[in-house]
């Protein structure tokens, strides 16, 4: 019982470490996002669909809202790369060697993966999706005054899930590179998995038949992309697990002998 209770506190006290290495570098992302944030926010304003519409403040407040959110997505995506790298090393004692090594060469594919949802959504995805709302506003006798902060807030709840969606693939490839999936797996609930990223794309993008297609096509691929990769996976999964039983048969074999020898000795 002992055991467990300190078990346990350890466990929360190797939490606490994580959160605390996970916020000094999201303070040190900070600073230096306060010097790229202006330029992004500039570019953002001016750039494609924005350019041709007028941004309004409607609270005081507001420009140094935007700042703040562009300052956070700006830390975000940089430290991505410690969040993986401390999520793996949470989890990494309760894996094998071989695994260990594996999984931890996947951390800097997070980083470009994320990256890449988030350049695809904005620059691919958030064309059709204003064109289409500023179309339906003009059909409809409709005169937009756009707020600045809610235009911001509107981008980043696209670009976000984007650049967390385009991991799938990784995911996958973790998850069978453990062994908790299969290829197999992956092909036989092919069909729910669609069902599913059909619905995401539905979420997030225009009800309109080309904005859903921009998206759901992609996610399919990405789908598909990830059983390919898994099958490499599952196959280093497989043959480290046969390396680890030999080497436990092996283990366990060279302990009887030295019983045996210790025996005969006496």
């Amino acid at each position: 019982m002992i055991e467990k209770e300190l078990t346990v506190i350890e466990h929360i006290d190797e939490i606490r470490k994580r959160l605390m290495v996970i916020v000094v570098f999201f303070v040190i992302a900070v600073v230096g996002a306060f010097f790229v944030a202006k330029p992004l926010i500039q570019f953002l304003q001016n750039d494609g669909e924005a350019h041709n519409i007028a941004l309004n403040a409607f609270n005081v407040l507001d420009p140094i809202m935007i700042y703040v959110k562009v300052i956070v997505f700006i830390a975000f995506i940089v430290i991505s790369p410690v969040l993986m790298y401390q999520l793996w090393s949470f989890i990494s004692p309760g894996l094998h060697e071989t695994e260990r090594r594996a999984t931890l060469n996947y951390i800097p594919f997070t980083f470009f993966l994320f990256v890449g949802g988030i350049v695809f959504s904005y620059f691919v995805l958030l064309p059709y999706v204003m064109k289409f709302m500023l179309n339906l506003s003009t059909e409809l006798d409709i005169i937009q005054t756009i707020g600045i902060n809610e235009y911001f807030t509107f981008l980043f709840q696209l670009l976000i899930p984007f650049g967390i969606v385009f991991q799938l693939p990784v995911v996958l490839l973790f998850l069978t590179r453990l062994g908790i999936l299969d290829p197999k797996t992956l092909v036989k609930i092919r069909k729910y998995a669609y069902f599913v990223l059909f619905v995401i794309a539905a979420f997030i993008t225009p009800p309109d038949l080309l904005s859903h297609a921009f998206v759901t096509v992609p996610l399919f691929a990405l789908y598909e992309i990830s059983i390919f990769i898994s099958r490499f996976g599952h196959r280093k999964y497989l043959k480290a697990e046969q390396q680890r039983q030999f080497e436990e048969a092996k283990a366990e074999q060279q302990r009887q002998i030295d019983e045996v020898n210790e025996q005969q000795q006496k």
